[in-house]
Formats: structure tokens, sequence, C-alpha cells
């Protein structure tokens, strides 16, 4: 059999760029895509394929992916990493940007499912590897928009597995904890900018204060963690259907579960 061929979204910096060097070590033919191709000039170094990728563009994800069989004649791992947080009250985030979240973490996750998977399907082999969050599991304050994406990854995720296990094509979620990445940072300069003024304003900054403490502290785990999950995920024979991986993820998700919403809420509601 050729070499395996895997795509990456969002790998110009944090878990995808990680991942993408984390796969080519595995012996990977390795296709780095995002919007800014000058920023994975170090992973061509490596070997790696840089490739240009709008997630928010039909024309550009239909490029990336045929530009890819043409060479290749197929894409045997999708991992779907590219997305951000949109943090602020739900009151206070303009509609558009609301749009533009769920056009990047839902809609573009599954536009590029749906443009690998006839190729998986006729090679009866494929492994669509999802990038979830803890965030698909619990929820935060202010971050209503960002976590309705992530619950939205969790459950077409569930149904697309039913639907492509008889092709041979295995789809998993990956669902980091606190990652040590600029994400919280941004996430953070979100919150502040959206509700900085009006009646959300003081907790909003206080807030946004604890995640840019919490993003540029040292407890968060290494984005290497997640690209090992998920170059683990890509090439066992059987993998788990989710990989609940990084600081926090297990304690959180398992309080939410034990002691319910109201409890869960007040524990919430004591870190911000």
């Amino acid at each position: 059999m050729s070499q395996k061929v895997a795509l990456i979204t969002g790998a110009s910096s944090g878990i995808g760029k990680e991942a993408a060097i984390e796969l080519k070590n595995k012996g990977f033919t390795v296709y780095a895509a995002a919007r800014r191709v000058d920023k994975m000039q170090d992973l061509a170094e490596r070997g790696i394929h840089p490739i240009a990728l709008d997630v928010t563009d039909d024309e550009s994800m239909v490029h990336c992916v045929n530009k890819i069989l043409k060479k290749e004649h197929r894409i045997d791992v999708l991992v779907n990493n590219a997305g951000y947080g949109s943090y602020g009250a739900v009151e206070d985030i303009p509609l558009d940007e609301a749009r533009r979240q769920m056009e990047v973490n839902v809609f573009g996750l599954a536009r590029m499912i749906q443009l690998v998977v006839p190729s998986m399907r006729k090679n009866q082999f494929g492994k669509i590897v999802n990038v979830s969050s803890m965030g698909g599991k619990i929820w935060t304050k202010f971050g209503g928009w960002y976590h309705a994406t992530k619950f939205a990854v969790e459950g077409l995720s569930d149904c697309l597995r039913l639907e492509l296990e008889p092709f041979g094509i295995d789809v998993i979620v990956v669902e980091p904890g606190g990652i040590k990445t600029d994400w919280g940072i941004i996430a953070a300069e979100n919150l502040k900018k959206v509700s900085a003024k009006g009646p959300y304003a003081q907790a909003a900054g206080k807030a946004a204060d604890g995640m840019i403490k919490n993003y540029t502290g040292n407890q968060l785990s290494k984005p290497e963690l997640i690209a090992r999950t998920i170059a683990k995920a890509a090439t066992v024979k059987r993998p788990k259907t989710r990989y609940l991986v990084g600081f926090m993820a297990k304690p959180m998700v398992f309080m939410k579960n034990v002691f319910g919403d109201r409890a869960y809420d007040k524990i919430i509601k004591m870190f911000s």
C-alpha cells in the first residue's frame, strides 16, 4: 500500500501544527492547511506540504481537496482542527459574528467531510478526526456561541459515525481540555471587546482577566499532548469514539455528569 495521506485544517499553529509534525513522524504524507501558507514554512522544511485553505470559502475547500486527490489519489485521514472561540454575552454578540463562528467551527468542518468521504468510501478506508473540546460537554460563562458549535460537532460526529462505519470509515472526536495555545487569549480579547460596556461589563471583564491569567500560566497542557492523541486515533486499528484529554477535561466533565446542571453552574460561577 502507498504511504497514507493526512490532511489537517488549521495547521499553521497550536494543535494543528503539532499534529502535522506528529503524523509526519508516523510516516504519513501530510498536508497542512490554513489561510496563511507563509506561516507554515517551518513545516515545509520538515517535508510537510503547506496548502491554502479557508473553511468559510467553498471554492477554497474544493480546490484544496481536489489538489491533494489529483496528486496523491487518496486522503486517508482528515483532521478537522480549524476553529476559534467567539466569547461574549449572547445578547451582545452580533448575529453576523455568531454565523461566522458556526461557519468556521461547524459548516466548514462538515463541508470538508463531504469532500473527502467519496475517496475514502472508494478505498473502503478512512479516519475523520474532529477536534471538538471539553466545551462540547460542559459550558462556561460568556461562551454561548462557542459551546453551541462544539455541542453541534459532538452530535454531528455521532451521526456520521453510524453513517460511515459500513464503508470502513471511522469518525473520532478529540475533546481537549485547557491547552497552552493562543486560543484563550484571543477568546478573552473578543470577550472584552464585545461585552466591555453595558450590564455585563463587570462580569465580562472579570471572566476575561481570568482567562488571560489561565492561558498565560503554566498549568495548561501542551498542544503536543493533543497531537499525540490525534496521531493515536489516526493509526490504531480500532480507535475510541472519543478522546477526552488535557488539563481539567476529565474532572470538569465528571463533575457535570455526577452533580448535575445546577451544581455545575455554581462551580463555574465560583471561578468566573
